[in-house]
């Protein structure tokens, strides 16, 4: 993957997970105990998914394109 590539997909990840965190900000406000919590579990997955199999080979392909608040 080109560093073009790498850097366009981690700024897109860091998005989508800063939207995903809004999300859960939402139901937990809005939603029972039970929907916030089953939710929680959902985005906890993509999330994971997106560090470990997306974010994580980038990183560690271009260390310097991790942001700080991720070492």
């Amino acid at each position: 993957m080109t560093e073009r590539t790498a850097s366009s997909i981690s700024q897109l990840m860091i998005s989508i997970g800063t939207q995903l965190d809004a999300s859960l900000r939402d139901v937990s406000a809005s939603e029972s105990e039970g929907e916030a919590t089953r939710y929680r579990a959902s985005i906890s997955k993509i999330l994971t998914t997106m560090l470990v199999e997306i974010m994580n080979p980038i990183y560690q392909e271009y260390p310097h394109l991790k942001p700080t608040n991720l070492e």
